[in-house]
């Protein structure tokens, strides 16, 4: 069996008597993108500080290529760090910024120079080597701040919300800016975010915590279109959930009752249920349909509100058990139902439905 690039084993971190982090444990591979996604106090950057060194678990340990790193100092782990306030030294020229952590390490000043001009070059700040940070943009200066962490060739690079205080748009360019440069230097990176956009967006893999936990780990699609739970459904993407009584599942396959007394079957079981369990139905609002297809199953619902979002429309809608969901189908599906009555079926694939335990 190969051995793991990074390990995290078994890590434990309290704070007295609360537990932030209660026996993570994951193997990731050299040259993955791997995001710990969760809501905040979920864990996901007390287990980062835990493998920078800037925390000390409580138990448990942190191994890159076999070895453990805790009694490793953080200065001596060789572990690259972006955060989410950029921490360029403001007196210092971009170029001075990135050269600064090779000059710590005492490399010789050709070498110095040359990988300055590689890092600019790689984020694409060639022509900015000379100014100070404070006449650079927000984006601009978060370039420098990862051209900064690449300089020494890093094995890991640790980025810890380095988005969040910018706007959308430019969010998004500097996202397909650190998935270029992913591609281009193969580090293993580890990210941690509240958004998940941002980690479907930029990860190989996404844990996602809460509680202190990892829920499920898996690509964006595992994790879109396979939650392990109600809480992974809830947390990736939109989802309605719909109260719903069980009443057989056979070969994977769930018989349900809704809350107006239909019946559904096909629906895709988490888990065993027993006979009349109570029980709650996730169907993406994306799901949902205004026509009836070939396998649909069908829903009563009274439209509330319907908005234009460009490429898809956002319906409102309540079902006759009085619970409000959300439907989105696409601008062109709608175009022929604007005349629609406000009492109407909306259908769904059960396949591409889920149940929950209630």
């Amino acid at each position: 069996m190969t051995q793991p690039f990074l390990s995290i084993r078994k890590l434990r971190k309290a704070f007295g008597a609360f537990t932030a982090v209660h026996d993570v444990t994951l193997d990731i591979p050299r040259g993955e993108f791997l995001t710990f996604l969760g809501p905040s106090g979920s864990g996901k950057s007390t287990t980062l500080y835990a493998i920078a060194g800037f925390q000390d678990p409580s138990s448990g340990d942190v191994l890159l290529e076999g070895k453990s790193l805790l009694a490793v100092p953080p200065h001596k782990r060789n572990i690259g760090m972006v955060f989410q306030r950029y921490t360029l030294f403001p007196h210092l020229s971009v170029a001075e910024n990135v050269a600064f952590p090779l000059r710590v390490r005492r490399r010789p000043e050709a070498e110095v120079k040359r990988k300055v001009a590689d890092m600019l070059g790689l984020v694409r700040l060639e022509s900015f080597a000379e100014r100070l940070p404070g006449a650079l943009s927000g984006g601009q200066q978060q370039r420098v701040a990862l051209a900064r962490a690449l300089a020494y060739d890093p094995p890991i690079l640790l980025m810890d919300e380095p988005l969040s205080a910018l706007d959308k748009k430019l969010r998004e360019e500097i996202q397909a800016e650190i998935r270029r440069i992913h591609r281009e230097t193969g580090v293993t990176i580890l990210y941690v975010t509240h958004d998940q956009e941002e980690a479907l967006h930029l990860s190989d893999r996404i844990a996602l915590f809460r509680d202190g936990r990892i829920e499920q780990t898996g690509t964006g699609e595992d994790l879109y279109l396979r939650p392990a739970t109600d809480f992974v459904a809830g947390f990736i993407g939109n989802s309605n959930f719909l109260a719903a009584e069980h009443l057989e599942t056979v070969g994977g396959a769930a018989t349900i009752r809704l809350g107006d007394g239909s019946l559904v079957s096909g629906i895709s079981a988490n888990g065993s249920f027993e006979r009349g369990q109570k029980t709650r139905l996730m169907i993406r609002p994306e799901a949902f349909r205004l026509e009836r297809g070939p396998t649909s199953a069908e829903l009563a619902v009274e439209i509330v509100d319907v908005a234009f979002y460009g490429e898809r429309r956002r319906i409102v809608a309540r079902t006759a058990a009085g619970q409000e969901i959300d439907i989105r189908p696409t601008s062109a599906a709608m175009a022929s139902q604007d005349a629609a009555p406000r009492h109407r079926q909306v259908f769904f694939d059960p396949g591409a439905a889920f149940l929950f335990p209630a």
